[in-house]
């Protein structure tokens, strides 16, 4: 007998794909991957990047999506019950907590970045940029923002009790309602980005070049890893939100194509938000590999001297926002969840309970910024912003991955065949016997592969 969630189910498979794609277009679409691009040479990075959505991130969000529909659970408690019922070790639901984990710590400092895309709206609204030079638009990010933890505090407070109130409202109240709204506004407010950004003319064409035409002479093996860890956390893969959504989904919809309408998505909000990001940095003459600072320094700047920068800039950083919102209540979810199935507390308890704790373990990164930054290597590259990147690259970096490559083994090899196929829905045919030797033999050994490379073994 199929199982049932205690939490609810999606109203429709729309839903469900609205909910996900949310789910997935975050900051790591239009804060992360306009940067990263930028810093990887662009156009051959674009292509590791997508062919690592099409071989690795589309088959593992097709398991993650199959084994939280047949748990119907939180993913810990998925994992448990799903591994009884293969006949294996019950201590699969490890790997539930893994997800939820990285889940947790991602929010936590998700939530600070967040924060400061709120006060940004505010900022760019009230013309702070207009008229600013490059060292006034820099010295109001890094001295006047950045290096008073109050006011990160403040933000990462207002955006964190954002998130809680959509998620204690629960799966249709809360989630469905939000994402109806808020993900059809952020498609077209980054339409209207894009529709500015061609107006840039020149500078338009070569943004254009810079995203597609590949330069495989500015990749590395750390972009090859960057590109991995990217489609990971673009996805929301290994992080117990797209298995706690799927617990949501009904039986009859097909996991196949909705997985295919959310990478499609996703993908292009990311490629989207290149396009309208590239050509003002070119217009004004600006480097793409700005790093972190290409959103809250350069683009800033560049509004500041554009005609409608204001309208424009404000109309920017409301997006950036709404995609943090989407991406935050489904890394808040998993963790309710479980709370709401292990103690059998209400919902707004539970999501008081998780709230609270994420925020706390968010201030170590606000002040990750300021008072208590230190620098370290990583991959021959410096970071500066201590606990803040430790965290960030522990996520994305390895327990992203690491969730996706035991996600692909169990579907592949400890989930029965029978078990796979049924819920899939794709009987004995070839699209599953491709998505079966993709997520059993190229997903494992691709993740292994950057794994190595990045420890130096090869």
């Amino acid at each position: 007998m199929a199982r049932k969630s205690m939490h609810g189910e999606w109203s429709s498979r729309w839903a469900f794909v609205l909910a996900a794609t949310g789910s997935a277009v975050g900051l790591g679409n239009i804060w992360k991957f306009p940067y990263i691009t930028g810093e990887n040479g662009g156009g051959a990075f674009v292509l590791v990047y997508l062919a690592c959505i099409i071989v690795i991130g589309i088959p593992v969000m097709m398991a993650e999506i199959m084994l939280g529909r047949r748990g119907r659970q939180s993913p810990i408690n998925t994992m448990h019950d799903l591994a009884v019922e293969s006949g294996h070790n019950p201590n699969w639901k490890w790997l539930g907590w893994l997800g939820v984990l990285a889940g947790f710590l991602i929010l936590s400092y998700y939530s600070v970045i967040a924060g400061w895309s709120l006060a940004y709206v505010f900022r760019s609204a009230s013309g702070a940029f207009t008229g600013a030079t490059a060292d006034g638009v820099e010295s109001l990010f890094l001295e006047r923002f950045l290096a008073h933890p109050e006011t990160l505090l403040f933000w990462h407070t207002l955006f964190m009790a954002m998130t809680m109130i959509i998620v204690a409202r629960g799966v249709k109240s809360g989630l469905e309602s939000a994402v109806k709204f808020l993900m059809p506004t952020l498609f077209l407010l980054l339409l209207v980005m894009v529709g500015y950004a061609m107006s840039q003319g020149e500078a338009f064409t070569q943004g254009l070049e810079f995203m597609f035409r590949p330069n495989f002479s500015a990749l590395t093996w750390g972009g090859v890893l960057t590109a991995m860890g990217q489609a990971f956390f673009t996805l929301s893969l290994g992080m117990g939100a797209i298995m706690v959504y799927g617990s949501y989904l009904s039986h009859t919809a097909s996991i196949s194509r909705t997985t295919f309408a959310i990478a499609a998505a996703d993908t292009s909000v990311a490629l989207l938000a290149g396009i309208a990001i590239f050509p003002i940095i070119f217009a004004n003459n600006m480097e793409p590999s700005a790093g972190p600072g290409l959103i809250f320094i350069s683009l800033p700047l560049a509004f500041g001297h554009m005609p409608g920068g204001v309208l424009f800039g404000s109309l920017f950083f409301v997006l950036l926002s709404f995609a943090a919102w989407t991406s935050s209540i489904s890394l808040l979810e998993p963790v309710v969840t479980w709370l709401v199935e292990t103690f059998s507390l209400r919902r707004i308890t539970a999501t008081l309970y998780a709230g609270i704790l994420t925020w706390l373990l968010g201030v170590v990164s606000v002040f990750s910024f300021n008072d208590w930054a230190f620098e370290f290597e990583f991959a021959g590259v410096l970071k500066e912003n201590g606990v803040f990147d430790i965290l960030d690259i522990l996520t994305t970096n390895i327990m992203l991955p690491l969730g996706g490559l035991f996600i692909a083994i169990f579907a592949a090899w400890f989930m029965s065949r029978e078990a796979s196929r049924d819920e899939l829905g794709l009987g004995d045919s070839m699209r599953y016997n491709l998505w079966r030797f993709l997520v059993k033999f190229v997903t494992p050994a691709a993740i292994l592969l950057v794994f190595l490379n990045m420890l130096g073994i090869i």
